[in-house]
């Protein structure tokens, strides 16, 4: 049981651990591939001063999404936010919202022509769900997913449902080994994100020092992060090769693993070499400071870290303008967090009498199975969203929505492009979202489209939709492309259900042409 003095003290030290990590690394990440000698601070104003971090910035934004929409925040909303207050073009985040303003929805927005969807800005920006949905992983997976659909695929979005279920699960569970275990436990089996954090695991329970720790994860899975500052020849590594431009999440996972292992339960230890393992520093040393802080709480956290930051959250990355009050402290953000953790996890887990809280852990911190229950037999009061497995498995063009009692999830089936003469068939997939044995509907659909777009099934579909556990209703939707007449052409699907009051509309845009990416070759590559 965790009250609420708990609670606060841990959610404190998690952001105060991230502020300290991420001002002790931010100097590095900027280097060529190498190992650091870093004990301490580096910057000579750091007092009261810490230096601004995109990895807490962002966060501060989804605190307004968080107490916008509540426990109705998802990938959607959290888009918005995106093109209204986060200034970076860079990377990843420049993909996203160039996407988004072109009308892909996530995780279009986060798949389609980003080379960086297996980076870093996603998994490092997991704190805020952790700590509204404490000792829930399960919940705050969920939220981390939605968040991390936006700019990130695959290795982006699993290294972001691991630092998410870490951190969560750290409210209860302080053992190091046992909280990875259960992290992974969120990963496809198949995840390189995964495997990395294996390397970890056995080189230190084979008592191989860290940096040896850290040639095993470079030599598998190679960033591109520490060289993609430096000039062709000026980066003397071993570890030069790239696994692609981009691709950096599985070894920067791997060394939050490794830190937290091998900094054995010391703040000092654990931060310092997550720097000195080099190539994404902030990121690495603000996440094992966060998992560390939570952990330990924030009255274990030592002074001589904490003193010269003050908590004090200074920012770069986000418009100020347009009504959003961000939080200037770790203490004022805690405070917001606290506040809005009774509405997203529900009165069943949640205590408020006595003018405190008292929050039951989850029954169980690992991932449950795909199917929890025996598939196709009626709810009877079981949980009829998609499981955590199911969403890490869709595909990276299935864009899905939620309604009040009902899902849609529209599968492209690849990158939104198409050329005169095209045809390609839209997947729909419905489901019943209400918890419980309610009866099921038939859904009626009328399909609208732009002109130059035809529908060799023609324009309405009827099909029941079932109410058994983990059922879905498949319907395929063949669209022609008889004539381009726009850039974007618009395919929309009106959906409602028989005897229910809610009704839907669904748009999937279909993009003009295609695109080859050019550029040049490294002069040594043949």
């Amino acid at each position: 049981m965790l009250n609420y003095a708990i609670l606060r003290d841990k959610i404190l030290g998690c952001f105060n651990g991230k502020n300290a990590g991420g001002a002790l690394g931010a100097p590095f990440e900027q280097l060529s591939r190498r190992t650091n000698d870093v004990s301490y601070y580096v910057q000579e104003n750091i007092e009261g001063n810490p230096p601004p971090n995109d990895d807490l910035d962002l966060q501060l934004v989804w605190l307004y999404a968080a107490e916008k929409y509540g426990a109705r925040v998802n990938s959607h909303n959290l888009a918005d936010c995106w093109t209204t207050f986060i200034t970076p073009d860079w990377a990843e985040y420049g993909a996203a919202k160039r996407n988004l303003a072109a009308g892909m929805l996530p995780p279009l927005s986060g798949s389609v022509g980003n080379i960086y969807r297996d980076s870093n800005g996603a998994w490092i920006r997991t704190e805020i769900w952790a700590c509204l949905a404490p000792a829930h992983p399960d919940v705050a997976v969920r939220y981390a997913i939605e968040d991390a659909i936006v700019d990130h695929s695959e290795e982006g979005v699993y290294a972001t449902a691991f630092c998410a279920a870490l951190e969560s699960s750290a409210f209860v569970c302080s053992d190091v080994r046992e909280l990875l275990d259960i992290a992974a436990t969120y990963l496809p089996e198949t995840s390189a994100c995964r495997d990395a954090v294996d390397i970890a695991k056995s080189s230190y329970a084979e008592g191989a020092d860290w940096e040896s720790c850290r040639k095993r994860i470079l030599a598998k899975y190679t960033p591109s992060f520490g060289v993609g500052h430096s000039k062709l020849g000026v980066v003397k590594d071993e570890f030069v090769g790239l696994e692609r431009p981009g691709y950096d999440a599985p070894a920067h996972v791997g060394f939050v693993a490794l830190s937290l292992l091998y900094g054995e339960g010391d703040f000092e230890k654990t931060i310092c070499i997550a720097t000195n393992c080099g190539e994404d520093t902030d990121c690495t040393a603000g996440t094992v400071g966060a998992v560390f802080g939570i952990i330990h709480g924030d009255t274990a956290m030592p002074e001589k870290w904490m003193k010269p930051l003050g908590g004090i959250i200074n920012t770069c990355c986000i418009e100020l303008n347009g009504g959003l009050v961000i939080p200037k402290t770790t203490e004022e953000f805690t405070d917001r967090i606290m506040r809005l953790i009774p509405t997203f996890l529900s009165h069943k887990v949640l205590d408020t009498r006595d003018g405190d809280y008292k929050l039951t852990p989850a029954d169980s911190l690992t991932c449950a199975p795909e199917c929890a229950y025996v598939p196709e037999v009626l709810g009877h009061n079981k949980d009829c969203r998609l499981t955590v497995k199911e969403l890490l498995s869709l595909s990276p063009y299935a864009v899905r929505h939620e309604f009040f009692n009902f899902g849609v999830i529209l599968d492209y089936a690849d990158e939104p492009f198409v050329k005169q003469g095209d045809e390609r068939t839209l997947t729909l997939y419905l489901y019943d979202v209400m918890d419980g044995s309610v009866r099921g509907h038939f859904a009626n659909i009328r399909i609208y489209t732009d002109e130059g777009i035809t529908l060799p099934l023609g324009n309405y579909i009827s099909a029941p939709v079932f109410t058994t556990y983990t059922t879905k209703t498949k319907l395929e939707v063949p669209v022609r492309v008889e004539k381009i007449t726009s850039p974007k052409m618009n395919v929309i699907f009106d959906i409602s259900f028989e005897g229910r009051a809610t009704s839907a509309l669904v748009k999937a845009t279909l993009y003009a042409g295609g695109y080859t990416s050019v550029c040049a070759k490294r002069p040594d590559i043949k």
